[in-house]
């Protein structure tokens, strides 16, 4: 007699689940305990509770004297019952339909089954899409044999089974409970999510009955309702030649719809993974697919499968990867609550340095020459802009002061003030500091990081030695200048943000401009505002002023009781040229106050260099017989006119000649009245 193919359309609760193929040759037992072929979760159901088996060709019943009893439609069995297509099995609350056909339960035009009418109305529920090829007499299809939504290794007392379970099982839950122990604590100290998935695929590959697998997760920002194709493979590992096939989507999408793990048997595939039939159809002897789930929000899946007949995982390796997938989910959430706390950690620190840097700053420009005085005038008039601010000087002239004046006077000065070295940094980590990077944009990025600009968002960004900047961050900073979005390194969400720009150096732009190293258009977009910062030598009314005002400071910060001074050394302070500016005034005064052997700083308590100063011109130094007593100011309004007179009234060359701008220089012309008419710039 020819064997008809037959199957078992089972039904748990209020809903159709799995279908289960009947294998000629071989008895399939039901029942409540994970041994059985077909497990039934339904606490009406034994253990063991019925079996089935073929006969003379014929599929039969067989109750195995189960606690409840098995029935056949309305007729409760009293022996064995030859199935025939259509009967309905009753098991407690459970249904299995016996079919020889999956036609009758999946038609063409309706992928639905009904109910039976005991079910409580008459609807039809839905089975989902035919996974399988049309020609059943030649192919299997797939078949989810066993589910699980909770595993008791995770439960409170793992190690309770029933008095009728045997020694065996008791061992078997130890041995796996102590593995799953052992693992969770390493999942717990794994520093990143794809370091975390490994260790899961390896411990599981130690303990359950399979080749292959990976750790699929969602997309940390994802929204919406999921599907199989958002899910990201995060670690995928086998043990055999053949690389890894990814999850069927029809199992994948099961899995994230109902929340539970399956084993199924015969899934389809198209890799070079799993027996190759003669139609080229790749066949995966068992597949297990555990959800990764924060309460009822899915993180990913866990997908693993066996391509060899002798290795299927059983159901107790569903239990144990499904309780391996409820500690990853915890682990995977310590590890970004890990990671958010250091990006916060970081931000915490970058904004107390900030904060330190705004306390530290003093609350004015020291100096009382007109020079200082006129700088504050455009410090005042800068800070009621927004405009982009250039601030050029030598080095040390107090760029970065006059910057946080600016900022302190403004409308922003609630916000933070940043500041950014462009000449410290290379031109790559100039790039991911100012507009940040994700994590894993280039070796060494383990953290997500927060650049420059957002960190200075609704505040002002400093940019000194901006001469420095190489031209293809050149070019994406003016972007940013322009009010164009930007992006972080290796990542691709556009960032928008409201941040004033000032750029400081001690480079002539101008020259660098027409040298090509720095761009045009870049030069005049931010020089929308200027402010040029002199040298100390050209205000030198201002040098003793600033040398009793650092002497104050590092007096109350050492303690030293110093009283000034010496008028040796306010002579040679005053008579030196400072090359370093006001920075080496500071340092040199320092020193002093920390090695001064005595109430009093003497000269070789000041420590002075030979360096010529940069701009450094032939200066008018009146002959020792022939002295006259002048200030400082006729001196420099006498050398300006000579130097005028000199060259013609040309003003270009006569400012360089000064060392100074030509800006300044008419602001020197104006203040002095010299006159190229008169000549002797008499008033």
């Amino acid at each position: 007699m020819v064997t008809e193919l037959a199957y078992l359309v089972i039904r748990e609760g209020a809903k159709w689940s799995d279908v289960f193929r009947l294998v000629p040759g071989h008895s399939v037992t039901v029942g409540r305990a994970p041994t059985n072929q077909i497990v039934l979760k339904d606490e009406r159901c034994s253990r063991t509770h019925a079996e089935l088996f073929m006969t003379n060709g014929r599929w039969t019943l067989r109750d195995l004297d189960s606690r409840n009893g098995t029935a056949v439609g309305e007729d409760l069995l009293k022996g064995d019952w030859l199935l025939k297509p259509g009967d309905v099995i009753r098991i407690g609350r459970s249904q299995l339909v016996f079919v020889h056909n999956l036609s009758e339960a999946f038609s063409d035009s309706s992928t639905s089954l009904r109910q039976p009418a005991d079910a409580g109305d008459d609807k039809t529920v839905d089975l989902g899409p035919r996974e399988f090829p049309d020609d059943e007499s030649e192919y299997e299809p797939t078949t989810i044999t066993h589910r699980r939504g909770q595993t008791r290794f995770l439960e409170s007392s793992p190690l309770e089974v029933e008095p009728e379970s045997a020694a065996a099982p008791i061992d078997n839950v130890g041995r796996a409970a102590a593995k799953l122990c052992r693992l969770a604590f390493e999942l717990g100290k794994a520093p990143s999510i794809e370091h975390l998935a490994m260790l899961a695929l390896d411990g599981l590959f130690e303990t359950t009955q399979v080749d292959a697998g990976a750790v699929l997760l969602l997309p940390r920002d994802f929204q919406g309702e999921a599907s199989a194709a958002d899910l990201e493979i995060v670690a995928s590992h086998t043990t055999s030649e053949r690389r890894y096939h990814r999850v069927a989507g029809f199992l994948a999408s099961t899995v994230m719809r109902e929340g539970e793990a399956v084993l199924a048997r015969n899934v389809l595939g198209d890799s070079a993974l799993g027996s190759r039939d003669s139609k080229g159809i790749i066949h995966t002897t068992s597949v297990i697919c555990a959800p990764i789930r924060e309460g009822n929000h899915i993180l990913g899946l866990i997908h693993l499968y066996s391509t060899d007949e002798t290795r299927a995982p059983e159901p107790e390796d569903l239990e144990f990867t499904l309780a391996v997938a409820d500690t990853v989910a915890v682990a995977i959430n310590n590890v970004l609550r890990r990671e958010e706390l250091a990006e916060n950690l970081t931000q915490v620190r970058d904004e107390n340095v900030r904060l330190r840097e705004q306390l530290g700053v003093q609350s004015e420009i020291v100096g009382s020459s007109q020079v200082v005085q006129q700088i504050t005038e455009e410090i005042a008039r800068a800070a009621a802009s927004k405009a982009t601010l250039l601030i050029r000087g030598e080095s040390g002239v107090g760029k970065e002061l006059v910057a946080r004046a600016v900022h302190y006077s403004s409308q922003r000065k609630e916000n933070v003030f940043v500041c950014l070295n462009c000449a410290a940094l290379s031109e790559d980590l100039l790039a991911s500091e100012l507009f940040g990077h994700e994590r894993g944009a280039f070796t060494g990025a383990t953290d997500r990081k927060i650049g420059k600009f957002e960190a200075a968002n609704h505040g002002t960004l400093m940019l000194d030695e901006i001469g420095e900047m190489s031209q293809n961050i050149q070019a994406k900073f003016l972007r940013v200048l322009e009010g164009h979005p930007f992006e972080r390194v290796g990542g691709s969400k556009p960032i928008t943000v409201d941040v004033r720009v000032i750029a400081a150096t001690n480079r002539d732009l101008e020259k660098e401009v027409s040298a090509g190293r720095f761009r045009h258009d870049l030069f005049f977009r931010l020089r929308v505002l200027e402010i040029v910062v002199p040298p100390l030598r050209r205000r030198p009314g201002d040098v003793l002023e600033l040398a009793r005002h650092f002497l104050e400071k590092f007096r109350q910060e050492t303690g030293r009781k110093i009283e000034g001074f010496s008028p040796a050394a306010l002579q040679l302070i005053s008579s030196y040229r400072w090359p370093g500016n006001v920075r080496e005034l500071k340092n040199v005064v320092e020193r002093a106050v920390v090695l001064c052997g005595t109430t009093h700083i003497e000269p070789d308590d000041l420590l002075l260099s030979n360096l010529a100063t940069t701009g450094d011109t032939t200066e008018v130094r009146p002959a020792e017989s022939g002295y006259r007593a002048s200030t400082l100011a006729d001196l420099e309004r006498r050398h300006i006119l000579a130097t005028l007179n000199h060259e013609g009234w040309n003003k270009s060359r006569s400012a360089g000649i000064l060392g100074i701008e030509r800006s300044t220089l008419d602001r020197k012309i104006r203040r002095y009245e010299l006159d190229k008419r008169r000549g002797d710039g008499a008033g």
